[in-house]
């Protein structure tokens, strides 16, 4: 009988697993391998997916509420109510660019329905609200949200930010991938300059100097006027799984994501769990597809398996490469 303690801590496989599947398939190809001591503990960086891998790290419950959508229709979006007490608002569930689709309008997209829900959360009792502020169609610098929230916090809000864009680059960065024209970012950018100015005016803070306050189109920056932490997701998600804690005696760790690129060390869950571990410890990444040269950056010793080129259900090759990797 193996004495390894090992823990699985993926991110999500974008488009084919969540991260709390892509974890039960690691440690399920793990046990089968003769490794008895497994932890799962799916992780997120701030964007989407946060509000799966919180609920399954802590359990708690789903709810469902009816918000403003992107483009001002009603959708029904998901927000959780962790255990210990914290709300979990994912802001891609009401705002985000999967909701708007290709008919998303750059220039209205709002953010008020992340704002209904931060207030729900708040109403609800919720004694800190975590926000993912990743995959959103908008870049309204957080105005929809900071209206329907009546300009004023009632819980301790953190927001996760997948990026660490600040306010007056959101439009130039990502605004092309959400729709947006050439002409439409300069109108964009020079909505986010009135914005920042105005809430210096309101708050006193000074948005434009934040690191991260373009996180969702500028709804970090925001959030962050009215008083909310904005912190890097994957330490976010990390300190409320209590991560560390999780890997203490490891000896062997899965990691992975669909797509392994230079990105996956810049605050994402890859990197952030490789810059974690201690090199005595035996780390696998398991991944879909490499980026050409993205080996050589890798911040500590680990084996890398790919899945590219494999036939068969994304579930079955995460479990077949953890158990290959036993």
């Amino acid at each position: 009988m193996s004495r390894t303690r090992a823990v699985c801590c993926p991110d999500k496989f974008r488009g084919t697993l969540t991260a709390p599947e892509a974890a039960a398939a690691m440690a399920r190809g793990l046990r089968e391998a003769g490794i008895e001591e497994v932890v799962a503990c799916p992780l997120a960086d701030g964007g989407e997916g946060t509000l799966d891998a919180l609920l399954a790290g802590l359990g708690g419950e789903r709810r469902s509420a009816r918000v403003t959508g992107p483009l001002g229709e009603p959708v029904d979006a998901d927000w959780g109510f962790l255990f210990d007490g914290t709300a979990v608002v994912e802001m891609a569930q009401a705002s985000g660019l999967a909701l708007a689709g290709a008919a998303n309008d750059p220039v209205a997209a709002t953010t008020r329905g992340t704002g209904e829900l931060i207030a729900l959360a708040a109403r609800s009792g919720a004694a800190r609200i975590v926000v993912g502020a990743g995959g959103s169609a908008t870049t309204d610098g957080g105005r929809g949200a900071l209206e329907a929230l009546d300009w004023s916090l009632s819980a301790p809000v953190v927001v996760a930010c997948d990026v660490e864009t600040r306010f007056l680059d959101a439009a130039r960065v990502y605004g092309p991938q959400k729709g947006a024209a050439p002409e439409e970012i300069g109108l964009l950018t020079e909505r986010l300059e009135r914005l920042a100015a105005l809430y210096r005016e309101r708050t006193g803070l000074d948005v434009r100097s934040l690191a991260g306050s373009g996180a969702a189109g500028g709804l970090a920056g925001g959030l962050a006027a009215l008083g909310a932490e904005l912190k890097p997701g994957f330490e976010v998600v990390a300190e409320v799984l209590h991560l560390r804690r999780v890997l203490e005696g490891a000896d062997l760790v899965l990691t992975g994501e669909g797509r392994l690129d230079s990105t996956s060390f810049a605050g994402k869950v890859v990197g952030g769990v490789l810059a974690t571990l201690d090199d005595s410890v035996r780390c696998v990444v398991i991944c879909g597809q490499i980026e050409n040269g993205v080996l050589a950056m890798l911040p500590r010793p680990a084996e890398v398996i790919s899945l590219a080129g494999r036939s068969g259900a994304p579930e079955e090759l995460v479990r077949e490469a953890a158990r290959a990797a036993a």
